[in-house]
């Protein structure tokens, strides 16, 4: 063993650095609206099934699903929490825009054409679905907001740790 390389060694080549709260946090949020997603997604299927649509139409649908969202999840996980910059700002770009358009484009449209709470059919897999949109539109604000603060911010511009291997 030659000891001048044990002592260019530092804690940060034997033990990675830990994420600050903001970063596993939003991490966590991240994929919990994920989750809300493939949720969402399971609900409209069967409500689809449920209304006799096309089950290959479905089929296209659920594996553009799958791949997204596995690849949202393959970002936060290998990447976001990791400290690598291009995944925050490809989380807060994509799911800040598109995602959040996608969640509330049909509350908003619904909303301007009729409005009438009253004629809202309160079933239970309408509140289901409601409440989960709630739960996947809440999660991914917050978590944009958290993947922003002065400790993810200074996790998200740190030098990439050295390794010795």
């Amino acid at each position: 063993m030659n000891s001048t390389r044990h002592r260019d060694l530092t804690v940060h080549d034997v033990v990675p650095p830990e994420p600050p709260l903001a970063v596993r946090s939003a991490t966590t949020l991240w994929f919990a609206a994920i989750g809300a997603g493939v949720v969402e997604s399971v609900l409209g299927v069967l409500g689809a099934l449920a209304d006799g649509s096309s089950f290959f139409g479905l089929l296209l649908q659920v594996a553009f699903r799958a791949i997204v969202y596995g690849g949202l999840f393959v970002v936060v996980d290998r990447y976001f929490r990791h400290g690598v910059g291009w995944s925050r700002w490809l989380l807060a770009g994509l799911l800040g825009t598109v995602g959040i358009a996608s969640l509330v484009v049909g509350p908003v449209t619904w909303f301007l054409r009729d409005g009438d709470f009253g004629a809202l059919d309160w079933s239970v897999s309408f509140v289901a679905f409601a409440a989960i949109r709630c739960v996947h539109l809440t999660a991914v604000v917050t978590a944009i907001l958290l993947s922003f603060q002065p400790d993810a911010n200074r996790w998200f511009g740190r030098r990439p740790v050295r390794r010795t291997r």
